[in-house]
C-alpha cells in the first residue's frame, strides 16, 4: 500500500487588480512594484502605456498577497502614493463579479447573448436587474432568475423612469449599466451622473444610415462590411469612447435579411467583449478614447 502524503498545499493566495492613469513622469513603474514588493505582493501581469498626445501615463497590474490582506487596507496603504504622482487610481479584488444591469427594448438578441454568458461563466459580471421599456422579454429574463423591471417612456414619463433606474443602480450596488439594444436617448444629466458606467452597442453605419431599417438602406448602397461598435455613453449621442468594434466582410449576394443576421451577431460580440473587459476592469478612459488592456 502506498504510503499518502501528509503535505498540504497552500491556498492561492488573494488576488487584486491596479488600475491607475496619471500624468506621465519618471518614477511610477518603480513606485508601484516597491509598494506591492513591501507590502508582500507579487505581481501577476503588468500593462502600461504613456499616451505622448495627452501626456498621461495608463497602468493596470494584476497582483496577488500571500499574507492575509484587506482590500481597504490596500487602498489605505497606496492612497499616498496615488497623492504623489496624481494618481486617478483603483484596486479591487481581481475575482469579485461586477454588478450590472442590462436595458432592452425590443430587439433581444445581445440580451439573450449576455444573459447566456453570465449563465455559464463566460462574463464576470451579476445582472442585478434587466429593465425595459417594453414586456416582450419578461418571460425569459424570468427564466434566469433576474428581476424585471418594466419602464415605460413616454415624454411625460421619462424623468420618473430614469430617476427609477438610479434608484436601480444605487439599491443594487450596481457598477455597470449595459444598454443592450436599448432604443431610448438617455438625458445629459443621467449620463453625466453615470458617466464611464454605461456601455452602448449601435451598428457601425453611422453616420451613413440613420434611422430605421439601416440594414436595409446599407443594402441598397452595396455595402461590403458589417460593423459593429461598443462604447460608452454620453450627452453626444453615439459619440462616446469607444471600446470595441467588430466587423464581418459580405458579398453581394447578401439579402437584407441575412444583413441584419450578420450584424445581430457582431452587435453581439463587440459588445459581450466590451462589458468583460470593462468588468475585468482592463478599460481606462483617456479624454474622448480608451485604454484597453485586452
Amino acid at each position: 500500500m502506498n504510503e499518502q502524503s501528509t503535505r498540504t498545499e497552500a491556498p492561492p493566495a488573494d488576488q487584486y487588480v491596479l488600475t491607475l492613469s496619471c500624468p506621465d513622469k519618471k518614477g511610477i513603474v518603480h513606485a508601484v512594484s516597491s509598494y506591492l514588493f513591501m507590502t508582500g505582493c507579487n505581481i501577476e501581469d503588468s500593462q502600461q502605456f504613456g499616451d505622448h498626445d495627452t501626456g498621461l501615463f495608463f497602468m493596470r497590474v494584476h497582483f496577488s498577497a500571500d499574507a492575509p490582506v484587506t482590500v481597504d487596507k490596500l487602498r489605505a496603504s497606496f492612497a499616498a502614493i496615488g497623492d504623489s504622482f496624481h494618481m486617478d487610481w483603483q484596486i479591487n479584488e481581481a475575482d469579485e463579479k461586477m454588478r450590472i444591469v442590462l436595458m432592452v427594448s425590443k430587439f433581444g438578441h445581445c440580451l439573450n447573448d449576455l444573459l447566456f454568458r453570465a449563465r455559464i461563466g463566460a462574463l464576470p459580471v451579476e445582472i442585478a436587474a434587466v429593465v425595459s421599456n417594453h414586456t416582450d422579454f419578461a418571460e425569459l429574463v424570468g427564466s434566469y432568475d433576474i428581476p424585471f423591471h418594466h419602464l415605460p417612456v413616454t415624454r411625460e414619463t421619462k424623468a420618473d423612469a430614469e430617476a427609477r433606474l438610479l434608484e436601480l443602480v444605487r439599491e443594487n450596488d450596481v457598477e455597470l449599466v449595459v444598454l443592450a439594444r436599448y432604443m431610448q436617448v438617455l438625458s445629459d444629466d443621467l449620463c453625466k451622473q453615470l458617466s464611464g458606467r454605461i456601455i452602448n452597442i449601435h451598428h457601425s453605419f453611422l453616420p451613413s444610415f440613420k434611422g430605421a431599417k439601416p440594414y436595409h438602406q446599407a443594402h441598397a448602397r452595396g455595402v461590403k462590411l458589417i460593423g459593429a461598435t461598443a462604447h460608452y455613453v454620453t450627452a453626444d449621442l453615439d459619440e462616446g469612447p469607444i471600446i470595441e468594434q467588430e466587423v464581418e466582410r459580405v458579398g453581394h449576394d447578401v439579402t437584407p435579411d441575412q444583413l441584419v443576421a450578420i450584424g445581430r451577431d457582431v452587435e453581439c460580440q463587440a459588445l459581450a467583449r466590451a462589458v468583460k473587459w470593462h468588468a475585468e476592469r482592463r478599460i481606462l478612459l483617456n479624454g474622448r478614447r480608451t485604454v484597453v488592456f485586452a
